[in-house]
C-alpha cells in the first residue's frame, strides 16, 4: 500500500512539473482540445475584438506592425492559397479542415511568447499533399499574422495589405 502512495505522489509531481513546463492548461488544451478559461498570467493582456464577427478576428483597420523580431513577407508574395487561407480568416471562415480556427500552443516558442489561447491556428493546403500539409497561418489575438511553410520550425510576419 505504501508503494502505491509514494508512486502516485511522485506521478502527480510529473504531471505538475510538465505543467510547469509546457505551458500550464494550454498544454492540456493542446492534448485534449479543450478550452478552459486562461488562467492569469503576466503576459500583456489580449486585446478585445470587435462586437462584429468571430472574437479572435481583428478589425479590417487593425493591421499591425511587426511585433516580433521575424522577417516579414508581403502579403502578395505569399503562395495563392495562403493568400485564400488569409481571406477566410477575416471573413471568419468556413474552413476546410477542423483543426482550423483552434488554439495554437506555440510550443516551439519561436512565437512571441503570449497568453494561452493568444494565437490560434489555419491550415493552408499544399497542391499535391493528401493531407493538412505543413503550412500553416497563426494568427495573434492582436491581428497579427505569421506564416510557416515548414510545420512550426520558422515564420515570418505577414505584412497585410502589400
Amino acid at each position: 500500500m505504501r508503494n502505491r502512495s509514494i508512486v502516485a505522489l511522485l506521478l502527480t509531481g510529473l504531471v505538475v512539473a510538465a505543467l510547469a513546463i509546457f505551458g500550464g492548461i494550454g498544454f492540456l488544451e493542446s492534448l485534449t482540445g479543450s478550452t478552459t478559461p486562461a488562467a492569469s498570467s503576466s503576459a500583456a493582456p489580449v486585446p478585445e475584438a470587435p462586437a462584429t464577427g468571430p472574437a479572435h478576428v481583428p478589425a479590417p483597420a487593425a493591421v499591425p506592425t511587426n511585433p516580433s523580431a521575424l522577417p516579414a513577407i508581403r502579403e502578395s508574395a505569399l503562395p495563392a492559397e495562403a493568400r485564400k487561407t488569409l481571406a477566410l480568416i477575416r471573413k471568419g471562415g468556413p474552413y476546410s479542415y477542423s483543426q482550423d480556427d483552434q488554439a495554437f500552443g506555440n510550443f516551439e516558442r519561436v512565437l512571441p511568447r503570449q497568453a494561452s489561447g493568444y494565437y490560434r491556428e489555419y491550415t493552408v493546403p499544399t497542391p499535391g499533399e493528401s493531407d493538412r500539409g505543413a503550412r500553416r497561418i497563426v494568427a495573434g489575438a492582436g491581428g497579427e499574422k505569421y506564416y510557416t511553410q515548414d510545420h512550426y520550425d520558422s515564420f515570418k510576419f505577414i505584412a497585410e495589405g502589400s
